[in-house]
């Protein structure tokens, strides 16, 4: 019983995450990246990597600072990186190295730009065709034109 407490848990917040996606998709920044926030909070920087990935990769989302965004992208990619994170997060390599190029790009970094580019077309290459996997292909497409390469 406690074993499956402890698996709903994980689910339960990423449910609560996807629950704060919705409202910023919604147009309430403000509000969605007070609750990110919050969430980070909660579950603290030493909290489960998946979690910790997730979260950060969306609460970039949320930032009106490039420099800021740039930080929260920087720890979703650490999460992802550290060991004992789960195999589930690997296919999240392609989207987070592409958030960073597109990051760099806003703060006119175009070398750290196209070397996060680069992971991110190596990472994609891995992935299925289907609907996530076209719309990192087509965002790499965009980065592409938008440096020039």
């Amino acid at each position: 019983m406690a074993e499956q407490q402890e698996q709903a848990a994980p689910d339960a917040l990423l449910t609560r995450i996807g629950q704060v996606v919705m409202l910023h998709h919604g147009g309430d920044r403000e509000e969605a990246r007070s609750r990110f926030l919050n969430l980070w909070a909660e579950i603290g920087e030493d909290g489960d990597p998946l979690h910790r990935c997730t979260l950060a990769h969306y609460l970039a989302d949320t930032q009106e600072d490039p420099e800021a965004e740039l930080a929260w992208d920087l720890r979703a990619l650490s999460a992802a990186e550290e060991r004992g994170a789960p195999l589930s997060v690997r296919g999240l390599f392609p989207s987070l190295h592409l958030n960073l190029a597109a990051d760099y790009v806003k703060l006119g970094r175009d070398e750290a730009a196209r070397s996060h580019l680069c992971r991110a077309r190596e990472f994609a290459a891995a992935l299925a065709d289907d609907g996530y996997g076209d719309g990192v292909w087509a965002a790499i497409g965009r980065l592409e034109l938008r440096l020039g390469d």
